[in-house]
């Protein structure tokens, strides 16, 4: 919510406070932003919050804000002012959990834009929103028809793609490719990984080492591995 209002990428109509909430500097914080921004701020019911939010646990605080805008995929392969494209590619993960922790390992590690397939696959929902933790308000999106014609598209405009792989013969700490140029990572999704079609799409795959009895590692944790190793590059 703080981050909603502090970005100011989208128009808020209100923002909602369970009356009665106990007093904290994460409510002053949004108190404050909202009205820098000429937000009305009410306080409600909590079961009047609990009939509104979307969400299994909501945390006594709501706002109606404008949709997030969507990006054109090739204004997101296009250097933003400094920073060269350093791009996530979701390829039908479906849980919102994990889509929400992708997105926020993300922008921490300094991704620029998101692309999300249209079909088969979780988008920005309320729970998304929820465990992304204002990620979303800082990153932009792209939606398209299918991963792969978008990384065809990708390879056009420059974009080097690399695909997260178990089976990958390079390890994501050694694959021989230019991280401090344009860049997307590739996600595939839970259980089965990345489609056939999108694996050979990929311009390069890597598989992240591991060394316990466990044989995969979350989605989620995978992508925040190999997003932080490609920053360490990026900063060099």
């Amino acid at each position: 919510m703080r981050e909603l209002l502090a970005a100011g990428r989208r128009d808020v109509r209100d923002v909602w406070i369970v009356d009665g909430l106990d007093p904290s500097p994460e409510i002053d914080d949004i108190e404050r932003f909202a009205r820098r921004r000429h937000v009305k701020v009410l306080a409600v019911s909590k079961g009047r919050m609990i009939s509104e939010a979307r969400t299994d646990s909501p945390q006594g605080v709501l706002a109606h804000a404008q949709p997030l805008p969507e990006t054109d995929l090739d204004d997101l392969c296009r250097p933003r002012g400094r920073r060269t494209p350093f791009l996530l590619v979701l390829d039908g993960v479906t849980d919102p959990q994990n889509v929400g922790a992708l997105l926020r390992s993300a922008e921490c590690a300094g991704v620029t834009g998101v692309v999300l397939p249209r079909h088969r696959a979780a988008h920005v929902t309320p729970t998304v929103t929820k465990v992304a933790a204002g990620a979303i308000e800082h990153l932009a999106f792209a939606i398209v028809p299918g991963v792969p014609s978008a990384l065809a598209r990708m390879a056009d405009l420059g974009v080097v793609t690399l695909g997260l792989d178990a089976g990958a013969g390079h390890s994501v700490f050694d694959v021989d490719l230019d991280a401090a140029g344009p860049l997307a990572l590739v996600m595939g999704a839970e259980h089965r990984g990345l489609a056939a079609l999108t694996r050979r799409r990929c311009a390069s795959l890597a598989s992240i080492p591991q060394f316990g009895a466990i044989p995969s590692l979350n989605v989620a944790a995978a992508g925040a591995v190999a997003c932080f190793e490609m920053a360490r590059r990026r900063s060099g």
